[in-house]
């Protein structure tokens, strides 16, 4: 006879063996309105797959088992190798052959940023790592374009849809990676600080080779097949690199990697330390404007960051929605409890903004009106500063509602929570962010007046949404030197304002009004919940975001 105390009752694993697209209403409308109704089926099967236990546990696995860094070969010689659990690859084949690696650059169809944004944010929900990767080869797609010799050998590669992990030249490969290398030991953020030196050989120019010698602190995917890398040459200042893994007479190229990072979470992708000993490289772009070629890059990559935290606040509600409703206390489930109901539901309405944000910016990189650039320039650095600080909070949140279990490596919680900052810190950090808002309005005033202009209109008669939009205008009158330092409390309230516009436009009315009742109250925002459930519909907005 057993031990009546090791019957289990009252426990609940997490949700697994869900359609991520099938239950999510809010990404569906999203889609929908942004142009991508034609990719319901397959953004359906995709959500499918990525909601089985089985990409759970791939998605355990690749972040268990951590990427190892073989330097030399049995015999010395210097291999810089980076080896991954089988669950890293079988993750990045799926995203790769889910057609998500280029698909906003293949073709002109409506809607093919809102496709991707969902393919996205339903992968970063199940795991982030195999992501990083992912999103540079995106975000170099449209420099590599503009380079006619260069794209005529990788062109083809990058557009494929097929996985091919093989460690070999570009020449041999059919699809490729691109990494990036920006941050030295000695400037972080402050790239113009870079010491990294390219020797033409020969000419040099764009289009001409160089030989690039230095390091950079921090070197992402170091597996990649090719890096964009920022080092400065003798005459013009920072310039922007091409900088394959192996060189084109098949030699390997002298990239030495130094040790991987020892990261807080994204523990399933290598960031790399590494020294350049004389690098083979391609000069992309003009000479002295490496910065400016390798920041568009970075845009791509931080609106990524955006649609990531999102997804991460996504899965985490999920998590915590369905966990509540099972779990019981004092005689009733969680999810019954009136405190806890004010937490999933502040929870609820901050996934929804964060969500309706992403996909509205994602669609802004789709368009060249003044609206679109508008939106592109500013709320691009303003959404990764606000949603991916939200999502440091949120993670945190919903681990509490699992208690303990929340704060063991069993489950998904505790790799959410430690997942999360990275992306407030990668492709700069919050501080960063608000001064690129606040520089971009500086050099730009014609932006904030369109975009405000836009949430004006979006806002309709709502008074309390238009006396925001007017404090915020007026606060951009301010001395140029008093601007920088309410960069965050701007930035802040641009978002929530842009958020609050969206939904109001877009959402269901229980959710806009809840929203806009909590988030101008002076009292939320300090911890998740400090709002009154008995004042909003909390059934229906649970229901919406998870439904039973």
């Amino acid at each position: 006879m057993g031990w009546p105390t090791h019957d289990v009752t009252n426990q609940f694993d997490e949700l697994q063996d869900y359609n991520l697209y099938a239950t999510d209403h809010a990404l569906q409308e999203a889609v929908t309105r942004h142009g991508g109704a034609s990719a319901h089926g397959r953004l359906g099967d995709y959500g499918a797959l990525m909601g089985t236990a089985d990409s759970y546990a791939k998605a355990d696995l690749a972040n268990r088992f951590l990427p190892e860094l073989k330097t030399f070969d049995a015999r010395g010689r210097r291999v810089d190798q980076v080896n991954f659990h089988p669950a890293w690859h079988e993750l990045l084949a799926r995203y790769r052959q889910a057609g998500l690696i280029s698909s906003p650059f293949r073709d002109n169809a409506p809607g093919r940023w809102a496709a991707w944004a969902a393919g996205f944010y339903m992968h970063a929900q199940i795991e982030a790592g195999t992501l990083c990767p992912s999103t540079m080869t995106l975000g170099a797609i449209p420099l590599l374009q503009r380079e006619p010799a260069l794209w005529a050998q990788v062109g083809d590669k990058l557009f494929s849809d097929g996985y091919d992990p093989r460690d070999l030249p570009v020449a041999q490969k059919t699809a490729i990676y691109i990494g990036m290398g920006m941050t030295e030991k000695q400037g972080g953020s402050d790239v113009r600080a870079n010491q990294t030196t390219a020797t033409p050989v020969g000419a040099g120019g764009r289009g001409g080779e160089y030989l690039l010698r230095g390091h950079k602190w921090f070197f992402s995917a170091p597996m990649c097949d090719a890096h964009l890398v920022v080092a400065r040459t003798p005459e013009d200042g920072l310039a922007c690199f091409f900088v394959p893994r192996w060189r084109p007479d098949g030699s390997k190229n002298a990239i030495h990697i130094q040790r991987l990072k020892n990261k807080v979470g994204n523990k399933s992708n290598s960031s790399s330390e590494v020294e350049f000993h004389d690098a083979w490289g391609v000069l992309m772009g003009e000479a002295g404007r490496g910065i400016p070629t390798i920041i568009e890059m970075a845009t791509y990559t931080r609106l990524t960051c955006v649609l990531g935290s999102a997804a991460m606040m996504r899965q985490a509600l999920v998590q915590g929605i369905a966990y509540a409703r099972q779990r019981k206390a004092f005689g009733y489930t969680l999810a019954q409890q009136p405190l806890m109901r004010a937490v999933l539901s502040d929870m609820a309405l901050e996934s929804e903004a964060a969500l309706v944000l992403g996909m509205h910016l994602a669609e802004a990189y789709e368009h060249d009106t003044p609206e679109a650039q508008a939106w592109h320039r500013l709320m691009t650095p303003a959404a990764k500063f606000w949603v991916c600080k939200r999502a440091v909070e949120l993670t945190g949140e919903a681990m509490e509602v699992f208690g303990g279990n929340g704060y063991v490596e069993d489950g998904i919680m505790g790799r959410l929570f430690r997942e999360a900052p990275v992306n407030s810190i990668w492709e700069g950090s919050g501080n960063v962010m608000c001064l690129d808002v606040m520089r971009g309005i500086g050099r730009q005033p014609a932006h904030a007046e369109v975009l405000l202009a836009d949430l004006m209109r979006r806002a309709g008669d709502d008074r309390t949404l238009t006396q925001e939009a007017l404090a915020l205008s007026q606060m951009l009158q301010r001395k140029p030197e008093e601007l920088e330092g309410i960069g965050r409390q701007f930035t802040t309230r641009l978002c929530v304002l842009a958020q609050a516009c969206l939904l109001r436009q877009y959402a269901p009315e229980h959710v806009a009004q809840a929203f806009v009742a909590t988030r101008f109250s002076g009292h939320w925002g300090a911890v998740t919940g400090l709002v009154d459930p008995s004042a909003l519909d909390v059934d229906r907005l649970l229901e919406r975001a998870l439904p039973r």
